[in-house]
């Protein structure tokens, strides 16, 4: 299973991340590529703890979805409903400059996956609260996702 933990599975993700252009053409949802860069953006700052998480409540997401969604070995679907914080339409950030846009998620993906990180425990909106290892294998999935979808 592919993860952030791991160099080389970041490595190709950082890869495939500089290969997004502001005009990619999305295959599926809403966003653009510009709007995407900066969801991931958010998405890692909710895990890091930098900007505030709103819990979705539901066990059935916290148990089996999270498990399904992060340990079996399929792609994640198109057309998964995301949370206000990170939706750029609505509470999410911006897109302000492509590039350095582009720079400020390669650097939260480096304090994401630094040694001296620290996401034990800390909860995701939809799952609640992940190990250390689950953070790495949801960002490696959640970025995954979402190169997909512009076709990096």
């Amino acid at each position: 299973m592919k993860t952030l933990a791991r160099e080389r599975d970041k490595a190709e993700i950082v890869r495939r991340l500089r290969a997004v252009r502001p005009d990619n053409v999305r295959r599926w949802g809403r966003m653009s590529a510009h709007q995407m860069v900066c969801h991931l953006a958010d998405a890692f700052r909710l895990a890091t703890g930098e900007k505030p998480v709103n819990l979705v409540p539901g066990p059935l997401e916290r148990t089996v979805v999270k498990w399904v969604a992060l340990y079996i070995p399929l792609r994640w679907p198109p057309g998964i409903p995301t949370t206000a914080e990170v939706d750029q339409e609505r509470g999410g950030t911006k897109p302000a400059d492509f590039a350095a846009d582009i720079a400020l998620l390669e650097a939260l993906v480096e304090r994401f996956t630094a040694r001296t990180r620290s996401l034990d425990r800390k909860p995701h909106p939809i799952f609640g609260t992940l190990s250390d290892a689950a953070w790495l294998r949801w960002g490696y999935l959640h970025m995954d996702h979402h190169l997909r979808q512009f076709g990096a």
